[in-house]
């Protein structure tokens, strides 16, 4: 799948032209006819870049009707020629109506598809009708996954040959046009996951899903993990759940899609208390948000607290929330909500004592934190939410977030809570939002204490789709981007290669990292970095300033998913890595990777960020192994010097003087590797770097050196001793 973290990748396919890329990327059920004919365009370009037509006078507004034609440079009437610009838009004209023609013929197939399996769903009662039925179903989520790859292929061939078109011919640039036109069109613009929600009710009555006790979800306990997911990756990310998860629409849904827009204000002072503790992991740290979902102005608010508390300690981070009204927001912030009124409409309606009291510690709780802290609507996310579970059962819940962006609510008059966020209908400076280029995916799991992580579960996290981002925090994203001048810390990723554009979009240079090179520079400004900046950013003290550009779990290594390592589960049809730009070559230099910090490349970029979980325990064992191997060396150091002590009072002991002399070098190897071996995974614990944190090679040569040693002193003996007993005969 494609990685926007690498501008070039080692790959033969990758070298090839676009064309030959494309042709080799065809699909054997739809053959070469609907895809763009990129030769064509490509080879009308060169033409009429050959020709070297003048560009018309912009300026100019009058025209004569018996003035000849404007000629070329080479003095050829333009309208005299072969090929003209205006060939070009009309084939390219025709081959966007094809590429769209036939994407909504194949959606509208795949919808009859659906309908005949949804038909025959509903009689399968044995076995072998329901396998039959699942097979269906297979191939039609392998038919929709194998579509979207077309739409993909086509439209990089059109960013490629519109991309092309403007460099060979200057004068009449036409990408921006086009590409705005295309994101207009319904084969782009289109949205068909209600083929994801059909898909899901399928699968889910095949498994025979059952909605099981309602349970009080005010509060609830989840280990969470977060990922970030490739836009191009979503579709395939849905499928690998919807097969063991149905879609979970919520109420206000419409059912038509499997999303639904989700807002979610967080409140913090001036001091940015609540971000400074959430950033910092600090046991006990809140935020709080008000939350609402639908894309009119919100009518039933969700109050939340989000508390975080330390895994390892044996506690699980909590979420709590109530219902209010959106008049009663305003309540909130005078700390006027009527509690005991809505004490006794909820006594009314059958609630236990139990309930009640929880209810109003927590209101009370969030009335005097929004007070005492002095706490004002500060940060606001906006996503689309795509939620897997089977109603009313938390066991696995999987939750995907995409068209994420963050939205300062600072600058405006809250009017003492009666406004607490902003009007939609007014325009947002560009330094008011950032837009996340990546869906976000929260897995959360609530298992009990003997129950395994379910197999297809650890099959999506090791499928090469997500990357893991510890504890991913959109409102710490949102408010280090959009407010960088009144936090104190940024979090780790916030260098991230991936999400550098959207950053300086939004006007957050300064936390990024500097570019040295002048061409990269040129291209992406950016300011002195977060990790200069703010150096307690880093995960555990300072680091100089190599070990900071490669700090916080981000890896240069890549591997492809054509090894074969991805699970049986994602098997569905790949969607190829885009062909490098006809102009631009590759790294020269052939690695196990290819990337801009390679020789010839003009700006350091990174894999991925998977981050490594540190425990305190972690440390501990770190220098336990210290220990241990230093106590090793010191055993050794003490033997040997035991035997130059009692061998110089014996006779012909010349022998016994070389091995320990050979013994003390070892000894001495062992203590230098222990330090060593120390220090670097020190290192490697503070960076939370991912990989191999053992040494293969350092035990081997050091035992095996002290094996030779003892040998040869076996050996030498049996020698001495067979010499001995040959002596005495």
């Amino acid at each position: 799948f494609n990685y926007i973290y690498f501008r070039c990748i080692l790959s033969i396919e990758h070298q090839m032209k676009y064309k030959e890329h494309l042709q080799s990327n065809y699909a054997p059920e739809y053959g070469p006819d609907p895809y763009v004919n990129y030769g064509q365009l490509d080879d009308v370009i060169r033409v009429l870049s050959a020709k070297a037509l003048s560009k018309a006078d912009p300026k100019s507004r009058e025209i004569s009707l018996t003035v000849p034609p404007q000629t070329d440079a080479t003095g050829n009437v333009i309208a005299q020629q072969d090929f003209t610009e205006e060939m070009f838009f009309k084939l390219l004209d025709a081959e966007i109506a094809k590429v769209e023609a036939f994407t909504l013929k194949q959606v509208q197939a795949l919808r009859e598809k659906l309908a005949k399996t949804e038909g025959l769903v509903k009689t399968a009662t044995s076995e072998a009708d329901q396998e039959k039925v699942r097979q269906l179903t297979d191939a039609i989520g392998e038919d929709f996954l194998r579509l979207e790859k077309y739409v993909n292929i086509n439209f990089m061939g059109f960013h490629k040959i519109l991309k092309k078109h403007d460099r060979f011919l200057p004068n009449n640039p036409c990408k921006i046009f086009y590409v705005s036109r295309m994101h207009d069109q319904a084969w782009v613009r289109g949205d068909y996951s209600d083929l994801v929600v059909r898909m899901s009710t399928i699968y889910s009555q095949l498994r025979g899903d059952k909605t099981v006790q309602d349970k009080d979800q005010a509060s609830f306990l989840r280990s969470t993990s977060k990922y970030w997911v490739k836009t191009e990756d979503v579709s395939r990310v849905k499928y690998a759940i919807l097969k063991h998860l149905p879609v979970f629409l919520q109420k206000s849904s419409t059912g038509e899609a499997d999303s639904q827009l989700t807002n979610s204000v967080y409140l913090d002072n001036d001091q940015m208390e609540l971000y400074q503790g959430r950033l910092d992991k600090t046991a006990g740290a809140i935020a709080l948000r008000f939350r609402w979902y639908g894309t009119n102005e919100p009518s039933l608010v969700f109050v939340e607290r989000k508390t975080h508390r330390d895994h390892w300690t044996g506690e699980i981070s909590a979420k709590e929330r109530f219902i209010v009204s959106a008049s009663e927001v305003e309540q909130l912030f005078t700390n006027t909500y009527p509690i005991e009124e809505k004490r006794a409409a909820m006594q009314a309606k059958g609630k236990s004592q139990e309930q009640l009291d929880e209810w109003e510690l927590l209101v009370r709780e969030i009335l005097q934190v929004i007070h005492t802290k002095q706490l004002v609507p500060t940060m606001r996310t906006q996503c689309m939410r795509t939620a897997f579970q089977i109603p009313f059962d938390d066991t696995v819940r999987v939750s995907l977030d995409t068209n994420l962006c963050m939205i300062s609510e600072r600058g405006y008059d809250i009017q003492g809570g009666k406004v607490w966020h902003r009007d939609p209908s007014k325009p947002l400076k560009k330094t008011e939002i950032t837009r996340f280029p990546h869906a976000v995916l929260e897995v959360k799991l609530n298992l009990g204490p003997t129950d395994p992580t379910p197999k297809w579960v650890i099959d999506l996290q090791s499928s090469g789709l997500l990357y893991e981002v510890h504890k991913f925090s959109k409102f710490i994203h949102g408010t280090a981007a959009l407010l960088p001048e009144e936090v104190r810390a940024v979090p780790y990723w916030i260098d991230d290669a991936s999400i550098r554009d959207s950053l300086i979009a939004c006007g957050a240079q300064r936390i990024l990292p500097e570019v040295t090179s002048p061409k990269a520079a040129e291209k992406k400004a950016a300011g002195p970095g977060a990790n200069t900046m703010y150096p307690h950013l880093l995960p555990f003290g300072t680091a100089d300033e190599e070990k900071s550009k490669d700090a916080a779990g981000r890896t240069k290594q890549y591997v492809p998913k054509s090894t074969g390592q991805t699970p049986a589960l994602l098997a569905a049809p790949d969607l190829e890595r885009p062909a490098v730009e006809d102009d631009e070559e590759c790294c020269a230099k052939l690695k196990e990777f290819c990337c801009p910090s390679s020789e010839g490349g003009d700006e350091l970029v990174y894999a991925p960020t998977s981050v490594q979980k540190i425990e305190p325990k972690i440390f501990f064992a770190n220098e336990r192994t210290f220990l241990h191997w230093l106590h090793s060396g010191i055993t050794l150091s003490t033997i040997a010097t035991g035997i130059l002590a009692f061998a110089s009072e014996e006779e012909n002991a010349s022998w016994a003087h070389w091995y320990a002399l050979s013994l003390l070098p070892i000894s001495l190897g062992f203590c230098i590797f222990a330090l060593h071996i120390f220090l670097v995974r020190n290192d490697k614990i503070k960076n939370r770097t991912p990989g191999r944190w053992d040494d293969p090679r350092g035990p081997f040569i050091l035992g095996g050196t002290l094996v030779m040693v003892l040998l040869l002193s076996f050996f030498v003996k049996c020698y001495e001793v067979a010499k001995y007993y040959t002596e005495e005969m």
